[in-house]
């Protein structure tokens, strides 16, 4: 009696435990796809990262890229315009060039003509520097016929002398030369106040003259203005600093010179 039951009851154990196991067969592939399928969506996910970052990468390139052309279209405009431009100048280049010779033609008369103005105006003029300015004026004719000479440079030396010329009666000035003196010559210090006075002074300081440009001559100096002189000559070489000066000059009254002080 006691086997028989034994028996039922590993009979029972056993129809228990059968079903168990078939279930477990039965859901092991459900789990094994599910796995799968989750396997499936995370590399699905990471290629879905993948092209989204790209598309990111390539968006932000676009954009780079659209700018650089915006860029680019606005320097392109300005070329077109300096192209522009420079056609135009290139144009009015070519039209001066065309006229090179007439206007060759035309200003070697003009130069010539300026020379022998500047020469009747240095003969007449007060007369500073007389040797410098000849000679200038000399180099000047000897260049006109100089061949091998541009006609801009002449052109150029020629404004220069009258830019000289025109200096001249803006600046003070002294120089050492000779000046003929009781029918003698001897060393003077010259002093030049622009184109309103020209004086000399003798070494010793015995003779004084000032140039009296109505009647074309020298005329003999009061030794009283011997210290305004010297003042103005070491002013003039730079050795004081500017100041007044009470300097003599010729004023014209009914054609008739006379000789005031003024200011200079």
């Amino acid at each position: 009696m006691k086997l028989i039951t034994s028996a039922g009851v590993l009979v029972a154990v056993a129809l228990a435990v059968a079903p168990a196991y078939s279930q477990e067969d039965k859901l092991e592939p459900v789990v094994e796809g599910a796995s799968s399928i989750n396997d499936s969506a995370r590399k699905s996910q990471l290629t879905i990262d993948q092209i989204s970052d790209d598309m990111q990468e390539r968006l932000q390139q676009y954009k780079r890229i659209m700018k650089e052309i915006d860029g680019l279209k606005v320097y392109t405009t300005q070329v077109e315009q300096q192209i522009s431009s420079q056609e135009s100048e290139k144009q009015d280049i070519n039209n001066s060039i065309d006229q090179v010779s007439y206007v060759e033609r035309q200003i070697t008369p003009l130069m010539l003509r300026m020379i022998d103005s500047l020469e009747s105006f240095v003969e007449l003029d007060v007369p500073f520097l007389q040797t410098e300015r000849s000679e200038r004026l000399q180099q000047l004719n000897d260049l006109m016929e100089r061949a091998n000479v541009d006609v801009s440079e002449k052109f150029r030396r020629v404004m220069e002398a009258y830019q000289i010329e025109a200096d001249y009666g803006r600046n003070i000035e002294a120089y050492t030369a000779e000046h003929e003196i009781n029918g003698q010559q001897q060393d003077v210090t010259y002093l030049r106040i622009g184109r309103v006075a020209l004086i000399y002074k003798t070494r010793d300081g015995q003779h004084l003259g000032i140039w009296n440009q109505e009647q074309r001559s020298w005329q003999e100096l009061d030794s009283k203005h011997l210290p305004a002189v010297d003042e103005a000559i070491r002013i003039a070489r730079k050795q004081l600093a500017p100041d007044l000066l009470m300097m003599p000059l010729f004023a014209n009254k009914s054609n008739s010179s006379t000789q005031n002080s003024a200011g200079q």
